[in-house]
């Protein structure tokens, strides 16, 4: 992988690299909460549905990774974020998930949000929860057995948060 990441907005050209990203990690069940026998065109809509600011990051034009931003909630919890992350899995390891995180953490203000909540991470997920914890985020929760894991049974998820400075 060259060093030319390039971080830009989703288009609908991305729509066969994106589901090449999702597939895998959808089908293997072990980190999303969602159904792996989830169809091509569901699955795009899932990650690029309404409201949803979508980001891609290529190398040379090969995309690597992907993650959406989107309000928590309506109302009173508009206020604060939520996003998903996907790693194409010949770039884990390389920095993609945190170029996007800090992406994410810089453009969240840009967009209003006075924090960032991630509602569901699987606790076997060590990479990314170790990420999280890295990049600032508290575990203000933790659903024990919340998530039926492929091969490790019931394992507990896990709820992060980080205010932005000046928040």
């Amino acid at each position: 992988m060259s060093q030319t990441l390039e971080l830009r907005g989703y288009t609908p050209d991305d729509a066969e690299p994106l589901w090449q990203m999702l597939e895998p990690v959808f089908r293997a069940g072990d980190t999303y909460a969602i159904d792996p026998d989830i169809s091509r065109e569901a699955a795009i809509a899932y990650w690029t549905g309404p409201e949803r600011h979508v980001f891609v990051v290529s190398d040379g034009g090969r995309l690597l990774g992907t993650y959406y931003i989107v309000r928590n909630q309506k109302g009173g919890g508009s206020h604060v974020c939520n996003c998903g992350y996907v790693t194409a899995a010949e770039a884990r390891g390389r920095g993609v998930a945190r170029r996007m995180l800090a992406h994410s953490l810089e453009i969240a203000p840009t967009l209003g949000f006075r924090a960032m909540q991630f509602n569901f991470v699987v606790s076997t997920n060590t990479r990314a929860v170790d990420t999280w914890l890295r990049a600032g985020f508290e575990i203000v929760g933790r659903l024990p057995g919340a998530f039926h894991h492929p091969e490790q049974g019931d394992v507990d998820a896990l709820v992060l948060y980080k205010t932005f400075a000046g928040s």
